[in-house]
């Protein structure tokens, strides 16, 4: 950065960095004042003692415990700033040698002597930050030794605290340099954690540390060594919950738990029992914060369904599953009867209910039915279940439905045996008198026709349908209708038809009727009621096409006059599918003006809080399945609003608290901030539009093939930077899907002459960069299936850039195979390490068998690839093959599996064959 320094900005730096303490305490107000001219002033003059002295202003800041709080805590603020600024790294290397060594030293003893917590704060920031960069290479030998005595030689709690931070810190930032203090500290950690003398938040950070230390070993041996500190953890959670003057003390070392039942689940086995009980006496305390209860159920909702599943372990404990049912259940009960419930716009209107309670209950039940499956837990949820439904308080009767919809999933294969007296448990509950308990009927049926399907559609058909037919007619209750409605959605089953044929008439007669109702909740159930049957009946609905399309053009008429975006977004929808569903020869006389109507949608702006627009990209799509290439000419007007959304930014969403805590410790989109003594957390959502959008550029470019041409340019670019998108998977998974579907699109255009203007160049450096790119994407790919997902685009890129793919295109695959084979290599060695006989049941084998399974389409599509490049390159690729060597043969082994070994030879008979 070039800094101009006049004559006056000289003089005033002199001044500033020189003995007198005066200038320099105004400098340092000057940055506290509320002026924003004078902020900005005292910024411009930090920046140019930054680069023209920044060894005077270092030792100035560091030096700065000799003035008022305040003063000092700006102080250490701009000194972390200075020595630490992510944009500009090169200021701490610019320091000579001599002032690196007393800032070092000027750090170590204010943490000593500092008293106010926010800058012995600031100050562990800077330590850490410096650190992360010199302890790799042995450029700060003084730390450690100083961390050690910190907690060896003191009685300061606050500093002991410090000290943990940052060890808990370094493991975190540099685990591979802190390793070898591995030993050293597990002493530290077991003296401080059997301490009951010290103060709890000593303990606390120690448990926080422990957790990063654990992590950074490879190990399974070395993780072993920790165990012996569970005892003392347990005891930290104990005193901590004992802290009547501060309940939050227990929610640091829950949430330890939490994150090593999620990543180090195997860390509890020896005293299971015992965290058990603990966390089931917090769960289930009155007297505790409702926080801390929340976070001991998700302890075990998190080591349930852990990757390194402890489900096993737990099903072996005495009265875990009826306890722990029981508990879920709960969570359920508090509800309220909320007159808001019932007047309220919103089909899934929470109104009356504590969110925060059902959400966990609610992910704990389904997770409970997925990981602790089989006779025994059924038996016991069946029971429970059954006694809440005879209770006499309408709370238990719908606490028992929501759960049944919740565990039906999880527990289909030996639910199936008791499948009657499960839908005559729903089923009764349609006649019950309280309307809570007959919306909860609803969304149980709901459930089960959807994970029992088309066993229960085809054996209850008429009892269902009665049911839902008088909820329907419930027109006291809106939301049973809305729900009743809803629910008719998934008693169709798609490609089977026959069932849902017999009551087509009768079914279409009761949705008419409530497309009249003066709720639009209830509108807007009929209308996808009448998207889902027209799906499954397709062709059949043809006999009700004219008498159906009138009443939705109506909606849609109406709801345009009246601006209800929302409920002509749904009418344009359902007519889109049912166009569909009958085709084109009898939607043809429709189609123009369902278009007009869309075309005249399209100055909407995309918004990410516009909820119509998923529903129009998604009409518009469907529109184009069914005129194919007719549907050219309105390409020109949708394709500009398609873009818009597609480019729609994530939402980053920044609160000082989370709703649902659960989130926290398990959404990788989450980032904490901290400032000063607060938390805050920082939140990446990518709009449902975004996601829409993308989804249908694929399909334009799929059925327009190459007249998709005159957009590829600009949706390659929309779509490469999402290759690494990592909080959303499903977003990325389009965007690889997407990269063949935009390269054929590019090719056949060149090969059919339309893409005119162009060079063969262009075709050339296209594929060139959609293949780097997703060579260059499948790096670090973390989530396997996708990996697998990009290798098997990729050899599908190849094959239509063929004949040759380009030298360095050729040179970065084979890198990246390396990478790829290493990877699942490693992968494969942690699920050998998982597959323990006392550890692995049932539940356990089926995750591992999939896991593995997984790894072997990696090595498929690795092979694949390969294949692809024998053909192209015959002789000229052997360098590389013999290159990839090392990596392929070990394929041949005994141990490897049969997928594997025919992998291998396929590779190998290519090569013979091409030679």
């Amino acid at each position: 950065m070039d800094i101009v320094l006049t004559q006056f900005h000289k003089v005033q730096m002199e001044a500033i960095l020189g003995p007198e303490l005066e200038p320099f305490e105004t400098f340092i107000s000057n940055h506290m004042e509320s002026s924003e001219e004078t902020v900005s002033e005292a910024k411009s003059m930090f920046n140019m003692m930054k680069h023209k002295d920044p060894n005077s202003f270092a030792l100035k800041l560091a030096l700065g415990s000799s003035y008022d709080i305040y003063s000092r805590e700006k102080c250490t603020v701009l000194l972390k700033q200075l020595l630490t600024d992510e944009d500009d790294l090169c200021t701490w290397s610019n320091l000579s040698v001599s002032t690196q060594s007393t800032i070092k030293s000027i750090l170590l003893s204010r943490i000593k002597s500092e008293e106010s917590r926010f800058i012995i704060q600031e100050l562990r920031d800077t330590v850490s930050k410096l650190a992360a960069s010199l302890l790799p290479d042995n450029n700060w030998p003084e730390l450690l030794p100083f961390l050690y005595q910190c907690l060896t030689s003191t009685s300061n709690n606050y500093l002991k605290r410090s000290a943990f931070i940052l060890f808990r810190q370094l493991a975190k930032d540099i685990g591979e340099t802190i390793v070898p203090c591995v030993k050293d500290m597990h002493s530290l950690f077991l003296n401080t954690l059997n301490d009951d003398t010290l103060d709890v938040d000593v303990r606390i950070e120690a448990m926080s540390a422990v957790f990063n230390f654990i992590k950074c070993v490879l190990s399974s041996n070395e993780k072993e060594l920790f165990q012996d500190l569970l005892p003392g953890m347990m005891g930290t959670l104990t005193n901590a919950l004992s802290n009547n003057e501060e309940k939050v003390a227990a929610h640091e070392p829950l949430k330890v738990f939490i994150k090593l039942a999620k990543n180090e689940p195997r860390f509890f086995r020896r005293q299971l029992v015992d965290v058990v009980d603990i966390m089931f006496e917090i769960a289930e305390s009155e007297s505790l914060d409702q926080r801390a209860r929340h976070f001991a159920v998700l302890f075990f909702i998190t080591l349930i369904e852990a990757k390194e599943k402890a489900a096993g372990m737990l099903k072996r404990l005495p009265l875990f599953i009826s306890r722990y049912f029981a508990m879920l259940l709960k969570l359920l009960l508090d509800s309220k009867d909320d007159p808001a419930w019932n007047s309220g716009e919103n089909v899934h209107d929470y109104a009356g209910i504590l969110i925060c309670d059902h959400k966990i209950g609610e992910e704990g039940l389904h997770q409970f039915s997925l990981a602790l499956q089989g006779e025994f837990t059924t038996h016991i949820a069946i029971e429970q279940l059954c006694a809440y439904l005879a209770a006499p308080e309408w709370e238990k009767r719908h606490a028992a439905l929501i759960a049944l919809a919740q565990i039906a999933e999880g527990f289909s294969e030996v639910m199936i045996k008791n499948l009657e007296q499960m839908m005559n448990m729903v089923l009764n509950c349609f006649q019950d008198p309280h309307p809570r308990v007959r919306w909860a009927a609803c969304w149980a049926i709901s459930q089960l026709l959807i994970d029992f399907s088309p066993l229960v559609q085809e054996q209850y058909h008429n009892q269902i349908f009665l049911a839902l037919a008088a909820a329907m007619d419930d027109f006291q209750n809106p939301r049973v209708q809305a729900f009743a409605t809803a629910a008719l959605c998934n008693f169709c089953v798609p490609d089977e038809p026959e069932t849902l044929i017999p009551y087509l008439d009768g079914i279409v007669n009761k949705l008419l009727v409530l497309l009249q109702h003066n709720k639009q909740m209830v509108q807007e159930q009929a209308l996808t009621a009448f998207s889902s049957i027209a799906q499954s009946v397709k062709e059949h609905f043809r006999t009700n096409y004219d008498t159906v399309m009138p009443h939705l053009r109506t909606v849609l008429r109406n709801a345009h006059l009246n601006s209800n975006l929302i409920l002509r977004a749904r009418a344009m929808e359902c007519i889109s599918v049912v166009g569909m569903a009958v085709g084109m020869e009898k939607f043809k006389d429709d189609v123009e003006q369902v278009m007009e109507v869309l075309m005249s949608l399209q100055g909407l702006q995309a918004k990410v809080d516009d909820p119509t627009t998923k529903y129009m990209l998604g009409a518009c799509t469907r529109i184009c399945k069914c005129m194919g290439r007719d549907f050219l000419p309105y390409m020109s007007a949708i394709m500009p609003f398609l873009i818009k959304c597609a480019e729609l930014e994530p939402v980053m969403t920044i609160s000082a608290k989370l709703d649902y805590e659960y989130y926290e410790l398990n959404d990788n989109s989450i980032e904490k901030i901290k400032l000063g003594d607060k938390t805050t957390f920082k939140k990446g959502d990518v709009p449902e539009e975004k996601v829409v959008a993308c989804d249908m550029l694929c399909w334009y470019s799929d059925i327009l093939q190459e007249d998709f041409y005159p957009w590829i340019s600009q949706v390659v670019s929309i779509f490469v930077p999402l290759l690494k998108c990592y909080i959303h998977n499903p977003l990325r998974r389009s965007a690889v899907v997407a990269m063949p579907i935009l390269l054929r699109s590019a090719k056949l255009a060149f090969e059919k002459g339309i893409a005119q203007g162009e060079s063969e160049s262009y075709f050339a450096k296209l594929s060139d960069y959609i293949i780097l790119s997703l060579v260059e994407a499948m790096h670090k790919e973390h989530v396997t299936e996708i990996c697998a997902i990009m290798l098997g685009e990729l050899n599908y890129c190849l094959q239509i850039c063929r004949p040759l793919p380009t030298e360095g295109q050729v040179r970065s695959i084979v890198n990246e195979i390396k990478h790829a084979i290493t990877e699942s290599s490693s992968r494969k060695q942690a699920l050998t390490e998982r597959n323990r006989p006392e550890d692995v049941d049932a539940e356990e084998a089926e995750l591992l068998r999939g896991e593995r399974e997984q790894e072997e389409e990696v090595f498929e599509n690795v092979g694949e690839i390969l294949i692809t490049l024998i053909k192209a390159f015959k002789a000229a690729f052997l360098p590389f093959l013999e290159e990839l060597s090392p990596y392929l043969l070990p394929m041949w082994a005994k141990e490897t599996t049969t997928n594997e070994r025919c992998t291998s030879i396929c590779i190998f008979d290519a090569l013979v064959e091409v030679l």
